[in-house]
């Protein structure tokens, strides 16, 4: 096959599949993995993909820090509709953990009229939203992230290290099968990463756009989490293919 061809395919595999491996592409092309490499670099430089740990993904399935206000009116439905899912399963008298994003606010809204839980986040809206409420409430404190606002920084490294919760909602950036989960910076992975070991169970909050997307810093494999709470907007196609590896339920 001439190298056109074969930088073909890869484009190809891409958009049908939002990522490609190394080895999976030699053995379909019938070449080494040193000419795939080479072919990866060289596409890189042209800047048709972005080389990751063993493959590569197209540029825009990098997924960026959103800014608070984006992020509030995106798939704000959907978002509605995930909460409502979540809140179902928070039991009597548990001790939860709402990550910081636009989906577990919608959680907060539905839980503020309860009194007999224990919440913990690292959001400075979630935490507004629940002042005048009857819940305990628990805030990491830390950095305040502008623009988005998050909590970070080695504040809320050590009250994360400290406690232990009975559920967890973790916001996610991205979702890929072979990736994992991710966060835009290493320090918001770090978070993610603390809040999972915190928690007996623990479930991601995420509409149907944040799959089969990578951002910057991997979070977890999706083996570490018991299941994800998504839209009915997720493609058949999608689900089909996630839920061999991961738990998924419908709102």
């Amino acid at each position: 096959m001439l190298q056109i061809e074969r930088r073909q395919y890869i484009i190809d595999q891409l958009n049908e599949q939002g990522n490609v491996h190394i080895e999976q592409l030699a053995d379909d092309l019938n070449v080494s993995g040193m000419t795939v490499r080479r072919d990866l670099v060289a596409m890189e430089k042209e800047g048709k993909l972005v080389r990751s740990h063993g493959g590569a993904v197209l540029p825009d399935r990098i997924t960026q820090e959103i800014p608070y206000q984006t992020k509030l009116t995106q798939y704000h439905e959907e978002k509605e509709s995930i909460a409502r899912k979540a809140a179902e399963m928070i039991p009597d008298h548990a001790k939860i953990m709402l990550d910081s994003g636009t989906t577990t606010l919608e959680i907060a809204k539905l839980i503020k009229h309860r009194s007999d839980l224990v919440v913990v986040t690292n959001d400075v809206k979630i935490s507004m939203e629940l002042l005048y409420s009857d819940l305990e409430v628990i805030t990491t404190g830390g950095e305040l992230q502008k623009n988005v606002g998050a909590f970070l920084g080695a504040t809320v490294h050590e009250l994360l290290k400290q406690i232990k919760v009975d559920l967890l909602f973790l916001g996610a950036h991205a979702i890929d099968l072979h990736h994992g989960f991710s966060a835009p910076t290493l320090e918001k992975a770090h978070i993610k990463k603390l809040m999972l070991q915190s928690a007996t169970t623990s479930w991601v909050v995420a509409d149907h756009s944040k799959f089969n997307k990578r951002a910057f810093a991997h979070v977890s494999h999706l083996d570490s989490i018991d299941g994800v709470i998504t839209d009915q907007g997720l493609s058949e196609m999608n689900r089909e293919k996630f839920t061999q590896d991961i738990q998924l339920y419908f709102a």
